[in-house]
């Protein structure tokens, strides 16, 4: 950010000033991101997550085995499916997630959701989670491209140096989709979360850091050019 040689000539106290204001400018916040603000690609639309979506976020995750690795199912009613989605929007309106809609832009079809959350702007670092996809879109295009939406948006935008997935050690599934996207593993967190149901969950963490985002996105341009999910 600056050369060793002129910081080391600046007075103690203009010193202090340059590195709090290089420390503000390379923070990220929620609130800088546009309530309307809309992430796409040619296959896939992002739109902030709202109770307009109720019903078609209800129909979409109304199937078990979207939630058999986290816990609780938040579409076991409609009511707890309208809980979700108003605890969805409160925590956004807050600055501590932002939950999105994803939507098939051919269709216009209601497909899943995902979200920024797990911020850290004093370290620019943010998590990419919370996400689903109905059955039917699985292992297709929807999760990739969504997923390069968020990717671009964090590291283009935001200016963050790194993000985060977790999910369930034996959600094999969701590993490798995390693995297809490009990023590392990093290892395990034993025993980290208890479970609606009282299980213990261990977490498999993955990360992607700013100075692998060229090379990923490359790669993942790459397959969503040719039809590759």
């Amino acid at each position: 950010m600056f050369e060793e040689k002129t910081i080391n000539r600046v007075p103690n106290k203009a010193l202090n000033q340059i590195r709090s204001e290089a420390s503000a400018q390379s923070t990220f916040s929620m609130e800088n991101i546009p309530q309307n603000v809309e992430l796409s690609t040619d296959k896939v639309i992002l739109r902030p997550l709202s109770i307009d979506h109720l019903n078609a976020f209800y129909q979409a995750g109304s199937y078990p085995e979207i939630w058999r690795w986290s816990l609780p199912d938040k579409c076991t009613s409609i009511e707890t499916t309208k809980t979700w989605i108003e605890h969805s929007v409160e925590m956004t309106e807050k600055s501590q997630h932002f939950a999105f809609a994803i939507f098939d832009k051919e269709t216009d079809e209601f497909v899943g959701s995902t979200r920024f959350c797990t911020m850290k702007p004093e370290d620019r670092n943010l998590e990419i989670g919370f996400t689903f996809i109905t059955p039917k879109y699985q292992r297709s295009y929807i999760n990739t491209h969504a997923k390069y939406c968020l990717l671009q948006f964090a590291f283009e935008k935001l200016n963050v140096i790194r993000v985060e997935f977790k999910t369930h050690e034996k959600n094999d599934k969701s590993r490798n989709a995390i693995a297809r996207l490009g990023a590392s593993f990093e290892g395990i967190l034993r025993n980290q979360r208890i479970l609606s149901d009282g299980t213990f969950r261990s977490t498999a963490i993955f990360s992607i850091i700013n100075s692998e985002w060229e090379g990923v996105k490359s790669k993942l341009e790459l397959k969503m050019t040719q039809g590759y999910a």
